[in-house]
């Protein structure tokens, strides 16, 4: 601090202040901090949230809008024929999965929603942290794995109000089951398990996971200059 910050505006003739302004700083004083250096957040670091939560938003939008839309259509599973899109290889039809990702471990919901909240929990403490939000690529795999999780979790929850029509023994009973509706399939070599966007996302995100992992760390500067 030098000794013209330690006055008040006023307090002294602007001659007197002048001369001031020139004394340097003793050895109390320290050199102006950069943001960076005092913790203070950069302009990506900033707009980290906003960009992840709308993503994330966006993405579990999508998904349970599709699925209100083709259920709304289609209804429960068997009610109607499915719609082709393109002929032997991709339908629209609904389906109900009590299980996980592409109709894995069925039976399991709750068990899969208690991980779907512990996932939404360390992916929040993950971009807590500046260095991820001032990761673009990794924020927005985070984002799309979070919408995917809100999607299928909306659905484990029971939150779309549906009913099981069949089997007889289930009939009336609240549905806690993840709504899919897309198939894909290619005749005589693939049926692949019927799924939804919020599948999509995960899918996408954990993707970019496995290739921000192959990524060569960043260089260090002050490495790079030692003699």
């Amino acid at each position: 601090m030098s000794c013209s910050d330690r006055v008040r505006p006023g307090f002294f003739p602007d001659a007197v202040l002048d001369v001031l302004k020139a004394v340097p700083a003793g050895n109390d004083g320290a050199a102006p901090s950069s943001p960076q250096s005092a913790g203070a957040a950069t302009p990506v670091d900033r707009g980290g949230w906003p960009a992840f939560l709308l993503l994330a938003a966006l993405a579990a939008a999508a998904d349970l809008a599709t699925k209100s839309l083709v259920f709304g259509r289609l209804g429960m599973p068997g009610e109607s024929a499915a719609i082709p899109v393109i002929p032997g290889v991709l339908a629209i039809e609904t389906n109900l999965n009590e299980g996980a990702l592409f109709g894995m471990g069925q039976g399991f919901g709750l068990v899969f929603a208690a991980v779907s909240v512990a996932a939404i929990a360390g992916i929040l403490a993950l971009v807590s942290r500046p260095a991820t939000r001032q990761d673009a690529w990794l924020l927005g795999a985070l984002a799309l794995i979070t919408g995917g999780v809100i999607g299928n979790l909306y659905d484990r929850l029971g939150l779309p109000g549906l009913a099981w029509h069949f089997p007889p023994e289930r009939r009336g009973e609240s549905v806690r089951a993840v709504r899919d509706w897309i198939h894909f399939k290619l005749e005589d070599v693939i049926d692949w398990p019927i799924f939804n966007l919020a599948d999509t996302w995960l899918v996408i995100g954990a993707g970019l996971l496995v290739l921000l992992s192959l990524r060569a760390p960043p260089r260090d500067p002050a490495g790079d200059s030692a003699p």
